[in-house]
Formats: C-alpha cells, sequence, structure tokens
C-alpha cells in the first residue's frame, strides 16, 4: 500500500516578505531621486510628477535587486550561514521561485514607469533603464555575477550615484550641469558606503563561500578605511557646491549622523554589531539629499 505525502512548502509572512525588501537600503532609491529634483530645481526645470515617476522607477529596482539577491545567493548557498538580515531563500521560508518572481514583478514596475518617464523626456533613455535592469539581475546572477568578483560597489556607485541623481535631473530639465554631478558623485559614494559596511559584515561568510567582494579583496583593515573616505567625499563635495550657493551648507546637518555610523567601523566592530552601520550611513544619505535639495530649490 502507497501512503501519499503531503509535501509542505515554505510560506513567509507579510512582515518576513518586507524583511526580505531590505527596506534599510530604501534610502539609497529615495535619496538619488531627491538629490536629481534638488538638481532640476536649481535650473529652474523641476517637474514634480516626473520625480514622483523616477522615484518608482527608483524603489523598484532597489527592491527588485534585494529579492533577486536574495534569490541568487540563496540558491548558491552563499547565505547559508549569515550574520546580517534576514534571507528569504537562504533561511527556507520562501521559494526560489516564489523570490525570483518577486523581484520580476519589482523589476517589472520599474520598468513600466521608467518606459513612461523615457517616453515623456527622451526615448533614448530607455536603453539606460534596460541596462539599469540587466545590472540588477546580474549583480548576484548569471553565471558570472559581477557582485562576486568586486565590482559590487562601482555598479552601487554608477546606477545609485550617476545614473539616478543625474537621470531625474535630465528627464525634468533636459539637461544636466556641475551641481548635478556634484550632487551624484556625492550620493554615489553615501550609497557605495551602505555596501562597503554589508560586505564588511560579511567578510568571513563571502570568504568562506566564494563570494569575492570588494571587501573580502582589500580586507578588513582597508575595507574600514574605504568606508570613511566613502562617507568624507560626500561632506567634501557638500562644500564644493556651497559654490552655487552658500545654503548648501545645510548638508553638513547630516554630519552627526555620519559621525554615528563610521563610529563601529572606526571602532573595529563586526558582525551583526555593524548592521546598525547601514541603517545609519542610510539615514545620513536621505538627511543629506534633502538639506542639499532644500538649499538649491528655495536658495
Amino acid at each position: 500500500m502507497t501512503v501519499a505525502r503531503a509535501t509542505i512548502l515554505p510560506v513567509a509572512s507579510l512582515a518576513q516578505w518586507v524583511e526580505g525588501a531590505r527596506p534599510r537600503t530604501l534610502p539609497n532609491a529615495v535619496a538619488p531621486v531627491i538629490a536629481g529634483t534638488g538638481a532640476a530645481a536649481w535650473l529652474g526645470e523641476a517637474v514634480w510628477w516626473r520625480a514622483l515617476l523616477a522615484l518608482v522607477v527608483s524603489l523598484a529596482l532597489i527592491v527588485g535587486v534585494n529579492y533577486a539577491n536574495d534569490y541568487s545567493d540563496g540558491i548558491r548557498g552563499t547565505d547559508d550561514v549569515r550574520a546580517g538580515p534576514l534571507r528569504l531563500v537562504g533561511s527556507r521560508l520562501a521559494t526560489p521561485r516564489a523570490v525570483a518572481t518577486a523581484a520580476a514583478i519589482s523589476l517589472g514596475v520599474g520598468a513600466v514607469a521608467g518606459l513612461v518617464l523615457a517616453v515623456v523626456s527622451q526615448p533614448w533613455l530607455i536603453a539606460v533603464g534596460a541596462a539599469c535592469i540587466a545590472g540588477a539581475w546580474l549583480y548576484t546572477g548569471g553565471s558570472k555575477p559581477y557582485g562576486y568578483i568586486g565590482l559590487g560597489e562601482i555598479a552601487v556607485f554608477v546606477f545609485f550615484g550617476l545614473v539616478a541623481v543625474l537621470g531625474t535631473q535630465y528627464t525634468q530639465a533636459l539637461r544636466v550641469d556641475w551641481v548635478g554631478a556634484a550632487l551624484a558623485v556625492a550620493t554615489g559614494a553615501l550609497s557605495s558606503a551602505v555596501l562597503v559596511a554589508n560586505n564588511l559584515r560579511d567578510i568571513p561568510t563571502d570568504r568562506e563561500s566564494g563570494k569575492i567582494t570588494l571587501a573580502v579583496r582589500l580586507g578588513d583593515r582597508r575595507t574600514r578605511v574605504l568606508y570613511q573616505v566613502l562617507v568624507a567625499a560626500a561632506f567634501v563635495l557638500t562644500l564644493v557646491l556651497m559654490l552655487a550657493t552658500p545654503w548648501c551648507a545645510a548638508g553638513l546637518v547630516a554630519l552627526p549622523l555620519a559621525v554615528r555610523a563610521a563610529k563601529p567601523v572606526r571602532s573595529g566592530l563586526g558582525g551583526r554589531d555593524l548592521i546598525p552601520v547601514l541603517r545609519d550611513t542610510g539615514l545620513t544619505m536621505l538627511v543629506w539629499s534633502i538639506a542639499v535639495a532644500a538649499a538649491l530649490t528655495f536658495g
């Protein structure tokens, strides 16, 4: 006699799906749009509904890349031993297929919003959007993910710094300037610093699983130096932006947050003690972008 056995599939709760989207990284999506809109306002060309479309694109892409990362790292076994936030596949809370579907839906939403934004501004931006989606998936996906060879920070700098800020400015003003470029570099530096802190925390487990991030290549000490250089660069560029208007000094209001974010890194802490660094660096970026964008808009 054959006895049928029920197959129990993992079912993550809504709260776990939200945590799997990694909400601590959302400032990496919001800050570039705020900064780019401030740059457009500096040119007298801010268009708020286009800014909202850009925000949808940016948020959808970062949620999509987070789920894609969860899926790809999960099926490779990279997340089997982990000190960081919850991962759905690695924790066996959701099937790889479900997480891959969530990634595809998120990236699809970003693609639709980006298509609308490109059509109403410049159609050639469709190619830029396609590159962003490909970059989101290939970060840890595909046969040769670039996140596994130490290029993650460069990609974050390009996509969530240069492309996101200058793209937001361009879709509203149909041009970019040196103010937008300075904002893009500063935002990219802070956004990259978030990933540097994340990869600093994961050096032991990434090295063991064969994920050769930039932090693994540099080692613990030099990665800590890199993080502090990236954060400092944003505030140096804040001083440069004061050449446009002295009101950009308002960006220095985020400096105490940056000091708090860097303290665990400077103190040599590791593992779960570095998780607050991601939150505080993201908060630094968000407060900085709001302050500087307001200065450019009203100054």
